[in-house]
Formats: C-alpha cells, structure tokens, sequence
C-alpha cells in the first residue's frame, strides 16, 4: 500500500509525548511534541521538531531555554489539553490545564512537579527543516523519579502512546485505542 505523504508521520506511531516548556518575560507556555530524540551523548544535546508558529515555540526562541518532561498516563488529560489551549490566550498554560510546575534548578525554566524525567536546556542552536524548526538544546540538568535507575521500570512508569489525533487525542493502553 502507498502512503499519502501527509501521513508519514504517523508510521512512527506509537510515540510517548513529552511536554516542551519555555518561560519569558512572565509568560509561561507548553506543547506535546512527539518528534525529539537524544542527538549526542558529548555534550549531551536533545533535538525537538517544532511548528515555527507556535506560541511555545517562540517563548524557547525567546528564552534561550527549555524544559522537556516525560509524564505517566495519569497525565493524559492535562496533556491533552495542552495542544487544545492557546498559548496566547493565557499567562500560564501549564497552570491552566491544571499542571503544577516550579523553576529549574540549573535554568529558568517551567519543571512540572509530578514528571516522570525532566531535562533543562539551553538552547544551542535551531535548523530549519521544511516546515518545522528543529531546536537542538544542551542538556545543563537531568532528573528522573523512582521509576528511572538505568533503565524505565513500566511496573512503576505507565507512559501515555500517543497514536494520532481524531477528535482528540488518541491513546494507545496495550489493548484497545482509547
């Protein structure tokens, strides 16, 4: 079967979403993002694709710093609602859709309280690809909850599968798409 182009996305489905946070200038934003992936070990740098027009987007711009945070599925619903609110629209989106967060330790970034991992940034450089921004950022802090050692234990750590979005997110529970 041929795959119409606009869907070559959605061949790397499943995806676990991460929360991308920046802060600047008293506004805080976030987005799911499902394209990122650890792009070197020395110096540690993370790439995430990202839609040049987004709000969260250009408070990282902005900022020069970043946070991008793993969550279990019972944070389904907040992430949920963190691509259906306008970053915009309100001072704080985290808090908005019901996220707590504190500052960085190493950077001024947005750390939610209840992640799974958690990664300060700063940004190190940006790439043009298509349509997408690909922000690459210098990994300054780490952390992980008990479910991390060396390793994700999944008896403690239950990620959300992102699948795709048809009127609303979908969701994949090892069983059947919620």
């Amino acid at each position: 079967m041929e795959v119409d182009f606009k869907f070559i996305h959605r061949l790397f489905y499943p995806q676990v979403p991460a929360v991308l946070s920046a802060s600047h200038r008293g506004r805080t934003g976030a987005m799911p993002v499902v394209s990122y992936a650890s792009v070197s070990d020395s110096p540690p740098l993370v790439a995430i694709g990202c839609n040049p027009t987004a709000f969260t987007c250009k408070l990282v711009l902005s900022a020069r710093a970043f946070s991008l945070s793993l969550v279990g599925s019972s944070q389904l619903k907040s992430v949920e609602r963190l691509a259906t609110v306008r970053g915009t629209s309100v001072k704080d989106k985290l808090l908005a859709v019901g996220l707590q967060h504190s500052r960085g330790v190493k950077l001024p970034v947005p750390v939610l309280e209840k992640a799974e991992a958690t990664l300060e940034c700063k940004l190190q450089r940006t790439v043009r690809t298509g349509d997408h921004l690909l922000i690459v950022g210098r990994v300054m802090a780490a952390r992980a909850a008990g479910s991390f050692s060396d390793s994700w234990d999944f008896g403690r750590y239950s990620p959300i599968l992102y699948t795709g979005w048809k009127e609303g997110m979908t969701t994949y529970t090892g069983t059947s798409k919620t």
